[in-house]
């Protein structure tokens, strides 16, 4: 008879607990690759609490330039990247009955970013980058689709520093505009 009650109070524990509402969160950890018209990167969002994550990422740059036939070109160098991320609308998409799957949500963030001079692919020869940092407040939103897949908007303003730089002004703006689909694994 006490076993009969006691999983009968154990059954309904876990019913009831099933049935508590949950704080909508960003997902533990989100690991993926993303690709765009300017670069690729390769990431990982940690939670920090439940509508913050932070993104650590290995990225390729792209840069382009246009003349004539003779001075256009490319260049692909590497750069790394922190950024905090606030998912500010999590809550409201839940009520609304959208998925926040894989940290779906609208977020602003603070990229620092570091370009280093390790190497570059480029149309040019001989050609090296100046190393750099940045830090970059941004607005940006995030959303799945098809299972794994999943794009992401974000634009920004921010300030730069080159370092060691041959230079006299070696400090000023930038300006991040990205839109990137990638898959999470």
């Amino acid at each position: 008879m006490k076993s009969l009650l006691l999983s009968s109070l154990l059954l309904g524990s876990l019913f009831f607990a099933q049935q508590v509402p949950t704080q909508p969160s960003v997902e533990r950890s989100v690991t993926g690759v993303q690709i765009g018209f300017l670069g690729a990167s390769v990431y990982n969002e940690s939670r920090l609490s439940e509508a913050i994550a932070l993104r650590s990422s290995a990225l390729l740059n792209a840069a382009f330039w246009f003349g004539d036939s003779v001075n256009s070109g490319f260049i692909l160098a590497p750069a790394l990247s922190l950024e905090p991320k606030y998912y500010y609308n999590l809550e409201r998409r839940v009520k609304k009955g959208k998925s926040i799957k894989n940290n779906s949500g609208n977020f602003i963030s603070l990229d620092f970013n570091y370009t280093p001079n390790w190497f570059v692919i480029s149309s040019e020869d001989h050609l090296e980058i100046l190393p750099s940092i940045g830090v970059i407040p941004s607005y940006g939103l995030r959303r799945s689709f098809a299972q794994n897949f999943n794009y992401e908007f974000k634009v920004g303003f921010g300030y730069g520093f080159l370092l060691n730089s041959p230079f006299e002004a070696n400090s000023g703006t930038m300006a991040n505009l990205s839109f990137k689909v990638g898959y999470d694994f």
